[in-house]
């Protein structure tokens, strides 16, 4: 019996992985999508951080490169993943009773434009934004490439949920 439901698991296991409807990386990718196309994504925010164009793009790259089946091309992938950082803001967030901010908060949104060429249905223009906090005590300079790093995870995460999870 025991044999039996081992054989059975791993029988199930190989269909759903190998069917390429589900994978165990979380992605939902029909099994005649092969590539990716990932334009540099712009900056075009007002207030520019220059590393964050390049990390932000290299990123999603590598989101793609490590959790699905799907190869990387230049130009005219199956599925095709371009926009650009609209904004790269920071704010007060918290303040004293001496009307001095306690906690800032620096936020960045990304717009993505996301082609499906094989199911167009599934594409999308959508805008993706991440925050983190930091105390007013320190300077934006002295936390930015902490703060930039953490807010590049969350979005990378977002859209490729979006774009290849179906979440």
């Amino acid at each position: 019996m025991k044999k039996l439901t081992i054989t059975l698991i791993l029988i199930l296991t190989a269909v759903l992985y190998g069917c390429g409807i589900y994978s165990f990386s979380g992605t939902a990718l029909a099994p005649d999508v092969n590539t990716i196309t990932v334009y540099n994504i712009e900056n075009r925010a007002l207030r520019v951080n220059p590393a964050l164009s390049n990390k932000l793009t290299e990123e999603l790259k590598e989101k793609y490169r490590k959790f699905t089946k799907l190869r990387l091309t230049n130009d005219n992938g199956d599925l095709i993943v371009e926009g650009q950082i609209v904004s790269y803001e920071t704010a007060s967030i918290a303040v004293t009773a001496q009307e001095v901010a306690a906690q800032n908060r620096l936020t960045v949104t990304v717009k993505i434009v996301f082609t499906n060429v094989k199911y167009p249905k599934e594409s999308f223009e959508r805008s993706f934004a991440a925050f983190e906090d930091y105390s007013s005590a320190l300077s934006l300079d002295a936390v930015e490439a902490r703060l930039v790093d953490s807010i590049i995870e969350k979005i990378t995460e977002e859209i490729f949920n979006a774009t290849v999870a179906n979440w």
